[in-house]
């Protein structure tokens, strides 16, 4: 047989079918999966064919069917035949057990290998971020508002007056403790909120997340401080805690209006009182410098002399115009002596 008929038939033999449209296009490069607070999505670099666009298919393959289904792979309906480079896992992902995924591009008939993801997937693996929150003080009433983050979390927070972190500064673990191990720090109360038996911080377990979550009363102009952490029950992981905020509680107002009405009440008398207490000062001062003469009342001139003289004239007159009616007895002494 001539060589070159040899040769040609060894390459026949070692090229590959391209008949079933299997081999055409590269798979799918740099295939990882991001995950951030039970978010979960698969990514890979595109594959760039000059003048046509390529599509895409992904598809998971879980602990069941990988142990009872024969390792078979389940298509993600949302992720089949799509031109974006990124597809959401987050529904299908809904079991804490490891995954694998892959995915394969297409062109029209044509399509790729599989491009696999390295090693497993485990939704336990995903990142918590610290919750978004905000410390509010609504007169005495201390608040906290918390970001929803979804039906999977809940939030420990944790809130103390300022001056007496010292346990706080001891709570950064990001393990949210089982209540087998709280009950011997905590004292339990009925509204849910569990106070350090030797420490003045107090940690609340919200649940579900409103537009806003009362956590106390503050005593009046005392700074409190508020710091929370994330927690799955799930995958039984927490965050690190959030940064602190501290806010300040309102004074005392019935303290204010009080000192207030005294102080207005002080004022009015000291208006009214201040002008006499002047006037009496005055008139002492002006007495010890300057007294005044008091004439005796013989020699006061109650009237002019003038009408003195006349007063004096007509009295005169008066008295000689004046009879004297004596009595009998005196009258018959009178004769008796006249007459000896």
């Amino acid at each position: 047989m001539p060589p070159e008929l040899i040769c040609f038939f060894l390459c026949t033999l070692s090229t590959p079918n391209l008949s079933g449209g299997d081999a055409l296009l590269p798979a799918p490069q740099s295939i990882s999966i991001l995950s951030t607070n039970m978010k979960h999505f698969l990514t890979w670099s595109p594959v760039i064919v000059q003048g046509a666009t390529v599509r895409y298919s992904v598809e998971f393959q879980g602990e069941y069917e990988r142990e009872y289904a024969n390792g078979s792979w389940i298509p993600i309906s949302e992720c089949s035949l799509t031109t974006a480079t990124v597809c959401n896992l987050t529904e299908d992902i809904s079991a804490t057990v490891a995954y694998k995924l892959r995915v394969r591009a297409e062109l029209g008939a044509t399509r790729s290998r599989w491009g696999t993801t390295k090693g497993f997937f485990n939704r336990a693996m995903t990142s918590l971020t610290p919750p978004v929150l905000r410390a509010v003080a609504d007169g005495h009433h201390l608040l906290v508002e918390l970001a929803d983050m979804g039906p999977s979390f809940q939030f420990r927070v944790l809130y103390w007056r300022k001056g007496q972190e010292s346990w706080a500064k001891d709570s950064q673990t990001t393990q949210l403790f089982p209540v087998e191990a709280l009950t011997a720090i905590f004292v339990f109360t009925r509204v849910g909120r569990e106070k350090p038996a030797e420490s003045k911080v107090q940690q609340k377990v919200v649940k579900e997340v409103s537009s806003v979550v009362h956590l106390d009363t503050m005593e009046a102009g005392a700074e409190y401080c508020v710091k929370a952490q994330t927690h799955v029950q799930a995958i039984n992981r927490s965050s690190s805690f959030s940064p602190t905020q501290c806010v300040r509680a309102q004074g005392d107002t019935s303290v204010w209006l009080v000192t207030a009405l005294i102080s207005s009440a002080g004022f009015a008398v000291a208006a009214l009182t201040l002008p006499f207490l002047t006037w009496k000062i005055s008139k002492i001062f002006q007495y010890c410098c300057c007294p005044a003469a008091v004439l005796p009342d013989t020699l006061k001139e109650s009237e002019p002399p003038t009408q003195l003289i006349l007063q004096g004239s007509e009295e005169a007159e008066q008295c000689d115009l004046m009879v004297v009616v004596m009595p009998s007895e005196e009258v018959l002494q009178l004769w008796i002596q006249k007459a000896l």
